[in-house]
């Protein structure tokens, strides 16, 4: 598994903000690149964001499910990136004196990115998910995901 962590100034309130809007994913997951759908019940557990991921003119489209959602301080999330595989993503957020510490832990889970030697694919998740954070923060800090006009 690989395992990311960042503080972020921002609180964990405003970090489940950001996951809590579907329609946001690709703004801060590497490798997303649109939503395609948010069923209506996200983040709730069994709900399911459609995205496309690659780079036009090859896009594939799958779908990333919530298997357990306990904001401010955890989210559990299987993401679907066929044919690569599927992956496990748990996100802890902790409060911190300077707004909160956000660490994501990921693998492979099914599929053929289990081929990839553990210690490679450790580095690759870890190097996209370093991203991952530095956008997640970009959006908490600067409010994204609060409330609509």
């Amino acid at each position: 598994m690989a395992t990311n962590a960042r503080t972020i100034s921002a609180s964990p309130e405003a970090v489940f903000s950001v996951l809590s809007d579907g329609w946001l994913y690709p703004t801060w997951v590497v490798g997303a690149a649109r939503a395609r759908n948010v069923t209506a019940d996200w983040p709730a557990a069994g709900a399911e964001i459609h995205h496309s991921f690659g780079i036009w003119p090859v896009m594939l489209n799958d779908k990333t499910v919530m298997l357990d959602w306990q904001a401010p301080t955890s989210a559990r999330l299987r993401a679907r990136g066929w044919p690569i595989g599927e992956a496990e993503v748990l996100i802890e957020v902790r409060p911190s004196p300077e707004g909160c510490v956000v660490r994501i832990t990921e693998d492979a889970v099914e599929g053929p990115g289990l081929l990839i030697p553990r210690i490679l694919r450790r580095i690759l998740i870890f190097l996209r998910n370093r991203e991952t954070l530095r956008r997640l923060a970009y959006l908490a800090e600067g409010g994204a995901g609060g409330p609509r006009a």
